[in-house]
């Protein structure tokens, strides 16, 4: 691409792991996040009483992080080879954004099974961005991102291919 202004960038990647309960489960769902990332992990908070999940408000019932720059990408590559190099069509929004899961954290290179520890799959969110998405953002002179500068899906995915070597496919 000529213009360098215009080239789709990683803004975020958000990696989850919802475990349903609190406790030694949630523990370990948080090592094996910190241990795959290098970077230590929040609890999700529940935000509403579901009976028959027995799952209380305010309760802790999950773990995640939030990498950016380089951590990001260079989690990404990780996670691309753990999910096959394969991305679906149908997870790619209009705003360039896609989402993919990990079923076992035992996909990951140097990750191996503990019986004690169990297996734990998770959720991958990647929010992407062009150089410029700032001014709609901002405190000061904020204006609408002008149409030429939105990101879309098909960028995305040339984007995705290009650098990550990733195939996209068809729903099945």
């Amino acid at each position: 691409m000529s213009n360098v202004m215009l080239e789709p960038r990683i803004d975020k990647v958000i990696v989850h792991i919802g475990v349903g309960e609190s406790g030694q489960r949630l523990v370990n769902a948080e090592g094996i996040l910190k241990a795959i990332a290098k970077q230590t992990p929040v609890r999700s908070i529940a935000k509403k009483t579901l009976p028959t999940f027995s799952i209380k408000k305010k309760e802790p019932i999950g773990t995640k992080l939030t990498l950016r720059g380089k951590a990001a990408e260079d989690f990404l590559v990780l996670a691309f080879k753990a999910a096959g190099n394969v991305v679906k069509i149908g997870s790619f929004d209009q705003q360039g954004n896609f989402s993919f899961g990990i079923e076992e954290h035992t996909d990951f290179p140097g990750m191996r099974y503990d019986p004690e520890i169990g297996i734990f799959g998770m959720d991958v969110s990647v929010a992407m961005k062009r150089a410029g998405y700032r001014i709609a953002r901002r405190r000061v002179a904020q204006r609408k991102v002008p149409t030429r500068q939105k990101l879309g899906a098909e960028d995305t995915m040339g984007f995705i291919q290009k650098k990550f070597g990733v195939e996209i496919v068809e729903a099945a």
